[in-house]
C-alpha cells in the first residue's frame, strides 16, 4: 500500500536549536498586537507540537490580551512571522544546524518504497522550506503539499488539509512520523496512524514504519 508520509519538522527532521524562530515571533506580535513580550514568551506557554497560530494565541493571552482581541489580528500576522524569520535567517550562521541522523538516507527510503513525502508541520511554510533547504532535504518534499501552522490553528486541522492536498488521500493510508506527544494524540485524534520518533532516531522510526507496511 502506499502511503502518504507526513513528517513534522522541529524535533523530528531538525534537531538544532533555533533562536530565530522565537525573536521573529516576538518582534511580529509585538509590532502587530502592540504588546511588549519577553524573551522567554515562548517557554511560558505549552508550545511543544503546537502551530504557530496557536502559540501566538497563547503567548498573547499570557500578556494579558483576550481572545476577541487575538482573534481578528491571526491570519494576517503570520504572513509577517514567516517573512521576518526569512529576513534574520539570511543573515544568520547555520553552520551549526544538524538534521536528524541519517535524515536524507531515511527520506530516500521511504521515496524508494513508493512512498508519497509532505511536511507537516506549526512552521510557515516558507519558514519549514527554508529549512529544508538550509539541511539539503528540500527535494523530498514537493510544493503544493503538507499543511504548515499558518493554514489552522489546530494541528488536526493540518493533517486533514495535506490529506486534501494530496488529492483526498485516504486516512488509513496516511502515516504521520513526529516527535511529541501531541503529535501522536492529534494523529489520532485526525483518524490517521502516528509513529512517534524515539531513543533510535527518525532512522528507527522509518524502519517501524516500512516493516509494518503492507
Amino acid at each position: 500500500m502506499q502511503l502518504l508520509v507526513l513528517l513534522d519538522v522541529d524535533g523530528t527532521l531538525f534537531l538544532t536549536d533555533d533562536p530565530l524562530a522565537g525573536m521573529a515571533l516576538r518582534e511580529t506580535l509585538g509590532s502587530s498586537y502592540g504588546v511588549e513580550l519577553p524573551e522567554n514568551a515562548v517557554d511560558q506557554v505549552d508550545h511543544a507540537g503546537q502551530t504557530s497560530l496557536r502559540i501566538a494565541r497563547l503567548v498573547l493571552r499570557d500578556a494579558g490580551l483576550h481572545d476577541e482581541q487575538i482573534t481578528s489580528g491571526l491570519a494576517a500576522w503570520c504572513p509577517r512571522l514567516a517573512a521576518r524569520y526569512c529576513e534574520l535567517l539570511a543573515d544568520a550562521d547555520t553552520s551549526g544546524w544538524r538534521a536528524a541522523p541519517h535524515a536524507e538516507e531515511a527520506l530516500e527510503r521511504l521515496a524508494g518504497a513508493g512512498h508519497r513525502l509532505a511536511l507537516l508541520t506549526g512552521n510557515p511554510e516558507p519558514m519549514a522550506r527554508a529549512r529544508m533547504r538550509k539541511l539539503g532535504l528540500e527535494r523530498f518534499f514537493a510544493a503544493g503539499g503538507g499543511a504548515f501552522g499558518c493554514d489552522a490553528e489546530v494541528r488536526t486541522e493540518l493533517i486533514q488539509i495535506a490529506r486534501e492536498r494530496a488529492g483526498g488521500w485516504p486516512a488509513d493510508a496516511t502515516v504521520e512520523i513526529g516527535d511529541t506527544p501531541r503529535d501522536a494524540s492529534t494523529a489520532h485524534e485526525a483518524g490517521v496512524s502516528s509513529i512517534v520518533v524515539g531513543d533510535d532516531g527518525l532512522q528507527g522510526a522509518v524502519s517501524r514504519l516500512l516493516a509494518s507496511s503492507p
